[in-house]
């Protein structure tokens, strides 16, 4: 009998029923240290008590009214994002791919609104990952998400992610925009050299196109800073995020320069579901967090103490790990043996990490990791190194 669940997710054979802080623990009692965080998401750990408390007072007050009216959480999360980064504007919807779906539509909507209506394409890179839906898988151009979906969708072209002279010469009279991750995070936890994402920004303003940064993944201090632009040095004017901004809660955002959304006006975009009251209280009880004086450096440190620690580790079995990769608390671990056999070994020891491409196992632990659950990773991921490596 077909399953009731569509089988869509090649899923590991364990249920989870209850988690805090840093671990889980699964319906047959076993407990994990998760450095998966639900694939960067659960930034702030599990059950952290200021989203639990937040979220509850607003349930018990009200959970939807659509975006035909105004929603003041919006406004107030809005307020907090754009005083802390460089977007004039935020568009709320409920995911990452919805975000840069929002991207998109903005950089058209931008030059066709400039008397440019020509201007179409985004020049996208190659290992990228924008989401799943038709326009995003279009956007990210990997074979085996677009297999089986044809005809895809027009409008992007690939370069190779870092190869500047290749992206210029892709540059035509019909590019819109500029689309990469600061970090590639499904594609392998290929880091992008800041000379390169800043001279991206020069090139944008050269020809006259539009920078966005997919900061779904890098953003929300999972790099270090609240986003990862702060640390290339460069200003998007477009950035969509999602990921860790709901701590868990679907919540998506997509954060522009006034100038760049110029387009969105009434009826050019929407969502019914988008920053909703219960999304709007779990994000502003994220930013709440984040946002307290020490915090971010204080997840920035214990990032440092975790890389140095997961590099003397790997440094050990040169016949297993080929290479450490990464940024902040986005680590990624080139195998040398299937990198899902590593998975499964590191999840029988008791740490849950997430697969990538490149062949790479990722560290997504959430934020709040201290002292004692680096240690405990860096045994674990010890012993289980030392288990395949014999």
């Amino acid at each position: 009998m077909f399953p009731v669940v569509m089988p869509t997710y090649a899923r590991a054979d364990v249920a989870f029923e209850r988690g805090e802080g840093a671990y889980l623990w699964s319906t047959d009692g076993r407990r994990f240290l998760d450095f998966g965080s639900g694939v960067a998401v659960t930034s702030l750990g599990h059950c952290h008590p200021h989203l639990v408390s937040a979220l509850q007072a607003q349930a018990g007050k009200l959970w939807h009214t659509s975006n035909l009216y105004r929603v003041p959480g919006q406004e107030k999360v809005a307020a907090k994002l754009v005083a802390n980064t460089f977007a004039d504007t935020v568009f709320f919807c409920n995911s990452g791919a919805e975000a840069n779906e929002c991207a998109i539509k903005m950089a058209r909507k931008y030059h066709y609104d400039s008397g440019n209506p020509e201007k179409v394409e985004i020049i996208c890179a190659t290992g990228a990952f924008h989401g799943r839906t038709l326009g995003t898988i279009a956007a990210g151009g990997q074979e085996k998400h677009l297999k089986g979906f044809a005809p895809v969708m027009p409008g992007f072209v690939h370069v190779p992610f870092g190869n500047l002279n290749e992206l210029r010469a892709a540059i035509t009279p019909q590019t819109a925009a500029i689309l990469v991750e600061p970090v590639q995070g499904e594609g392998g936890v290929v880091a992008g050299d800041p000379d390169y994402l800043k001279r991206l920004r020069a090139t944008a303003d050269e020809f006259g196109v539009l920078l966005i940064f997919d900061e779904v993944q890098t953003g929300m201090g999972r790099t270090g800073p609240l986003f990862a632009y702060e640390w290339t040095c460069v200003t998007p004017d477009i950035m969509p995020v999602a990921k860790g901004l709901g701590g868990g809660f679907p919540v998506g955002a997509c954060l522009a320069t006034a100038a760049a959304a110029k387009g969105l006006s009434a009826g050019a975009h929407g969502s019914t579901f988008g920053g909703n009251p219960l999304a709007m209280a779990a994000a502003d009880a994220v930013l709440d967090v984040m946002l307290e004086p020490g915090f971010l450096d204080g997840a920035k440190a214990m990032a440092a103490k975790l890389r140095q620690g997961v590099e003397a580790v790997c440094g050990q079995f040169p016949k297993v790990i080929e290479q450490v990769r990464g940024v902040g608390m986005l680590i990624g671990l080139k195998c040398l043996i299937p990198n899902t056999e590593l998975q499964a070994k590191l999840m029988a020891n008791g740490l849950l990490t997430v697969g990538a491409g490149d062949n790479v196992v990722r560290l997504l632990p959430p934020l709040i990791i201290r002292d004692a659950e680096i240690e405990e990773a860096l045994d674990i991921l010890t012993r289980t190194l030392s288990e395949v490596n014999k």
